[in-house]
């Protein structure tokens, strides 16, 4: 198909998805209010201007998303991809879910879990209905429903922003280059259910791919995900973030995706601190997570609406928080930031001899220059 076509084609099943998102949140919206309304009033409206600006931040990481698969990021084809299987199956129960969100919303039941699951083994803050979510993370009902929801909740675009680690990291791993590919390690922390993993194997088809997630019900999923790839042996582990099950400078690259909103400060530190201990010298990570105040102050009223629609606890820190501050503490350098959409980014490295060398002289220079 020619590129012209071809980009076209991507553009039109983007905008199926977003029209199909509007619509959901549309119709699922005014159903709520009709059968259940809440109590009290949640969030404020947007108007149009910021409505405008989202669109333009969408367009833009559609066009982002484009260029890095036409630069060979990534294959063509994985703009395309879509787990119609699991759509057609689970959508329905995505609607059946939105009786019991919506009663868990209404009542502040911002802890309630099934019978059957064990809570005791996991940390307290973890324990939470975030988005008021059935049994939080921790149901295979849950991990059915959290991609085709997620995906929803940003009008179609949740894979493009995933997607935008891809190119950090594998810019970040050009430092390994005298390694064999297969011999290249990459970790996703805080896992899920896999899918960031499957687009990372798209971009590097040969490394030795990692995952660690607290819930057992989302690493069965991930399994279930990546195993569709011929010949592909998932490593995946349940395990905490706060203390990775891997020995010191163990991997090349690390992902974060969508994690950090979902901590407390204080572990948000010990999970960077975690990350930098794992990472070879001269290692990436790349961190994908929510816009903050500092880089999007024009969309404040979106981040305060977020909270309130969503039971999301620490996200109101989070907003304010400086990751950058956080993973020099830990030891990174270079650290460099981007801002996609209603996502932001952190690219960061381990420094080894020769970076903290090239460091010292530019430090060097630019003392230099202004005396």
């Amino acid at each position: 198909m020619p590129e012209s076509l071809t980009k076209l084609a991507y553009q039109a099943f983007q905008q199926g998805k977003s029209y199909f998102g509007l619509a959901h949140k549309t119709v699922s919206s005014q159903l709520l209010n009709w059968l259940a309304p809440p109590p009290e009033k949640r969030g404020k409206p947007l108007p149009m201007e910021l409505l405008l600006k989202i669109q333009q931040r969408l367009d833009d990481i559609l066009e982002a998303d484009w260029q890095d698969a036409e630069r060979g990021v990534y294959p063509v084809s994985l703009l395309f991809e879509n787990d119609w299987e699991d759509f057609f199956r689970f959508y329905p129960l995505v609607w059946a879910d939105l009786p019991l969100m919506w009663n868990r919303a209404n009542n502040k039941q911002y802890q309630d879990f099934s019978s059957d699951i064990d809570i005791s083994t996991y940390p307290a803050y973890y324990l939470q209905n975030f988005h008021h979510q059935t049994d939080g993370y921790l149901s295979d009902w849950s991990a059915n429903l959290y991609d085709l929801q997620v995906d929803i909740l940003f009008n179609g675009a949740a894979d493009a922003m995933r997607r935008r680690v891809l190119a950090p990291l594998k810019q970040g791993l050009q430092q390994f280059s005298d390694k064999i590919s297969n011999q290249i390690r990459i970790l996703d922390v805080a896992c899920g259910t896999g899918r960031t993993l499957k687009f990372i194997r798209r971009s590097q088809p040969k490394a030795s791919l990692y995952g660690v997630d607290l819930s057992p019900a989302y690493l069965r999923k991930a399994n279930q995900l990546l195993s569709q790839n011929p010949g592909e042996l998932p490593q995946l582990l349940q395990a905490n973030a706060e203390a990775l099950p891997y020995m010191d400078d163990y991997f090349h690259g690390l992902t974060c995706v969508f994690l950090f909103h979902e901590l407390p400060p204080a572990v948000r530190q010990n999970v960077i601190n975690e990350c930098f201990r794992v990472l070879k010298l001269g290692g990436v990570f790349v961190i994908c997570d929510s816009i903050q105040l500092s880089d999007s102050p024009e969309f404040e009223l979106s981040m305060e609406n977020f909270p309130l629609l969503f039971h999301e606890p620490y996200y109101r820190s989070y907003i304010q928080d400086d990751l950058a501050s956080r993973l020099r503490s830990a030891g990174f350098s270079n650290i460099t930031e981007e801002v996609h959409f209603m996502s932001k980014y952190w690219i960061a490295h381990k420094p080894d001899a020769r970076s903290e060398a090239n460091q010292r002289i530019d430090e060097k220079k630019l003392v230099e220059q202004n005396t």
